[in-house]
């Protein structure tokens, strides 16, 4: 048995399914099916079973399962320690953005570029989770006012959201319209977004919801200015559209700190605290610029 072995088990027990474990490591899921057949074969014992909630391991595949998550710990736990004694101003680094940070900011990443082009920067720019102890990332730009305990870095600013409307829609309404006159656009029950339900109650009593979508920070930017409806929208994008209009008082509640993020052990290689202290910088001037 090697790693590998170990490897696929671990991201089969992950996904739940073959094709989101070869999704997870690069290849197909038939590949991933043949590999735990010889794993299986070779250790004399069934690791994974079906079940409604897809592959679930055995006994012995979750024995083996928990070795391979120890293993897989300490090898990136190394291989952070290694990464963190490189002190060259070169070499990969791997950044994880939230879209509309990336968006408002990307001049900040353009201009590292330009300083700094011995660093091959990969910018991933999503709002899902990444696992900085896993190494999906060296580095996250995301929106939190309590940031993970286990990460360090700075805390660049804060970014307020208000609430958008399209001028014609703006218009139609009439400007001193209350918000619950307006109509709404919400989000799809199944994402767990109660907390509008219960903003709405309380700041747009009897607002009627026109639209549940499930889209990108992008999309919802589209949506909002093709008179559909009203959302909360980051001001620095909604200031920057002619079209849009707040509508509303600004409310704290929608204010988030915007913190950029590493492992400890890694804050000290150079390329990554230079990107670090770069991003910050030009996000800060930018932030200072717009008020």
């Amino acid at each position: 048995m090697d790693w590998d072995d170990l490897r696929y088990a671990l991201a089969v027990a992950r996904a739940r399914t073959l094709s989101g474990a070869g999704e997870a490591l690069g290849v197909s899921h038939t590949t991933v099916g043949r590999r735990i057949r010889a794993l299986e074969q070779r250790l004399g014992a069934r690791l994974f079973d079906g079940s409604p909630e897809g592959l679930t391991p055995t006994a012995a595949g979750q024995d083996l399962v928990d070795v391979a998550a120890r293993l897989e710990s300490e090898t990136l736990a190394l291989e952070g320690r290694v990464a963190g004694r490189d002190e060259r101003l070169s070499g990969p680094l791997r950044v994880s953005v939230m879209e509309l940070v990336f968006r408002a900011y990307r001049e900040a990443f353009t201009s590292f570029v330009a300083r700094y082009p011995n660093v091959a920067l990969t910018v991933t720019a999503t709002d899902d989770e990444v696992s900085l102890p896993r190494r999906e990332a060296d580095v996250v730009l995301r929106m939190n006012n309590r940031p993970p305990e286990h990460l360090v870095g700075q805390r660049i600013g804060a970014m307020q959201f208000d609430v958008y409307a399209a001028r014609a829609l703006v218009d139609r309404v009439g400007r001193d319209a209350p918000l619950g006159a307006y109509p709404w656009i919400a989000w799809d029950e199944r994402l767990d977004m109660n907390w509008l339900d219960a903003w709405l109650a309380q700041h747009a009593p009897g607002a009627r919801v026109a639209l549940r979508v499930d889209v990108s920070a992008a999309g919802m930017h589209e949506l909002i200015a093709s008179g559909v409806g009203v959302q909360f929208l980051a001001c620095v994008e909604g200031e920057a559209d002619p079209s849009l209009v707040r509508v509303g008082p600004k409310d704290p509640f929608a204010r988030r700190d915007l913190w950029i993020l590493t492992l400890p052990e890694l804050r000290a290689t150079p390329r990554i605290r230079a990107f670090i202290d770069h991003v910050a910088a030009e996000i800060r001037a930018a932030m200072r610029e717009a008020e």
